[in-house]
């Protein structure tokens, strides 16, 4: 995945065969996956005694933040500066790039640590820096793990869970020369032997946010491994990249929000380490930085939170449990998405971030199941989103979505869908349709032999489908069924 957001269809197309044909990948990710699913029920099951209570209390204060975002953040300004924090606006990736770069440069720092931040990748930070002549050091440990073989994050909450404990140790034993293992508790050792070097001396840290509350003028960070902390206390200057939709109104707020996230982001009930910072070292403080900037980071939020509907994807709180509910993740993984958020969530935000034109082939990667939605800890409407948003890539929409004039339609995906509405709203067409397709099975069949050689358009659908078996009996079940619709 490069900075170039730009993907044709083709390279969607290709990145999705090339990684479905990765047994490796969709056993690590079904292996993860499942593991999440389970620990997440598990712990919603036997610690929550009325968990779709707060999922709804959750929702609201949510919308009520968006709602009053404009006030919030000017609140959250003036707090921050009073307690001695720089807040900073970026209208967009260039300009956030461009605020880190100046400050590294004013205080001649070539290298930074970087805690957890999807809003790093978002801008590219990573490659930018490497332009500038500045090295940008992962510390958390999923992210070393791809940075040490140049992978964009897989996940927005576990970024190597794509890999498993033998695909690292081969990792760590190539870039770090050390003896391959796979013993977990080993290669956790690795890490931190690696990284406690680059601590020793570093000058500024990095970090994204999780919250920030606008009463206070304060950030929340969360994680599990330590490194966050690293990067935000142990140096001079920490740097905090922070969404304007990650602000809250109070500390009450937050408090409900990360009771909804941790759970649904890891399964356990809360992470190892909360960190609340209020401001830089104080005169007679032994540890924390000298220096704290908080960049509030539009980058096409202000026009998605003025959309009627697609504003609700702004609600978010980046727990990942739509990406590990949801059954097309879990078979074609993150890198097939070209984009910085992938899954249910990612097919939501990124055409509205990067244009609808450069990410708009991301909707076609959903069946519409819905689980997405039923998980959702704040009850984003993300399958009835992603559905809207394909009606905007066909120029069916409000046209309101950035890069909707620049779009490619698809006339014959239009006059596909047009024809198939014809004959899924008419019982009589449906009923004769299937008949047919009973009668015509076997023909069907043997032609998409003859076509997947062809590599045609159908061709190519049935690489990576298989045709139903149009039995008598399903046959009967479907009559069966448009009996009980139409009756």
């Amino acid at each position: 995945m490069s900075a170039n957001l730009y993907h044709s269809d083709k390279e969607y197309q290709d990145s999705i065969v090339t990684h479905l044909g990765d047994s490796q990948l969709r056993v690590n990710l079904k292996t993860s996956m499942d593991t999440l699913k389970s620990n997440r029920h598990k712990l919603i099951n036997t610690r929550y005694r009325n968990w779709e209570g707060l999922r709804d209390v959750g929702k609201q204060i949510k919308q009520k933040a968006l709602k009053n975002l404009p006030e919030l953040l000017e609140r959250f300004e003036s707090k921050a500066k009073e307690r001695g924090i720089n807040v900073h606006w970026a209208k967009d990736s260039k300009e956030a790039n461009e605020i880190i770069f100046n400050l590294a440069k004013q205080k001649g720092i070539t290298t930074i640590l970087k805690g957890k931040s999807m809003a790093s990748e978002e801008i590219h930070l990573n490659a930018y820096f490497k332009e500038k002549g500045i090295k940008a050091i992962e510390t958390d440990l999923g992210e070393l793990i791809i940075q040490l073989i140049n992978e964009p994050p897989v996940h927005i909450v576990v970024p190597a869970i794509h890999k498993n404990r033998n695909q690292i140790g081969e990792i760590f034993a190539k870039n770090l020369k050390v003896k391959f293992t796979n013993v977990p508790e080993e290669l956790n050792g690795i890490a931190r032997s690696y990284l406690r070097k680059e601590f020793k001396n570093f000058k500024m840290g990095l970090t994204g946010v999780n919250f920030a509350i606008a009463n206070e003028g304060a950030i929340w960070l969360l994680e599990n491994e330590g490194n966050g902390r690293m990067s935000s206390t142990a140096c001079d200057i920490h740097v905090a990249i922070c969404g304007i939709e990650k602000i809250v109104e109070s500390f009450e707020d937050a408090c409900i929000l990360d009771t909804l996230l941790v759970p649904s982001a890891t399964g356990a009930p809360i992470t190892c380490y909360n960190n609340i910072i209020s401001g830089p070292r104080k005169p007679n403080e032994l540890d924390g930085p000298k220096e704290v900037h908080v960049i509030l980071l539009d980058n096409n939020r202000s026009n998605m939170l003025s959309q009627p509907h697609f504003h609700e994807a702004l609600s978010c709180i980046r727990c990942g449990t739509c990406l590990n509910h949801c059954p097309v993740y879990d078979k074609i993984g993150g890198h097939s998405y070209l984009v910085t958020y992938p899954g249910p969530i990612g097919e939501v935000i990124s055409p509205q971030i990067f244009g609808l034109d450069n990410c708009g082939y991301m909707t076609n990667l959903c069946s519409l199941c819905g689980r997405c939605s039923e998980k959702c800890p704040v009850k984003i409407p993300l399958a009835e989103l992603i559905r809207d948003l394909r009606s905007e890539k066909v120029g069916q929409g409000r046209g309101k979505v950035i890069g909707y004039m620049n779009t490619r339609r698809d006339s014959k995906e239009q006059k596909m869908m047009t024809e198939f509405s014809k004959v899924a709203t008419s019982g009589i067409k449906w009923r004769i349709g299937f008949k047919l397709l009973h009668i015509a099975s076997p023909f069907i069949k043997f032609f998409a032999q003859m076509q997947i050689a062809k590599r045609s358009i159908f061709g190519k659908w049935l690489l990576n489908h298989d045709l139903p078996e149009l039995n008598g009996n399903l046959h009967a079940k479907v009559k069966r069924l448009k009996g009980v619709i139409y009756e």
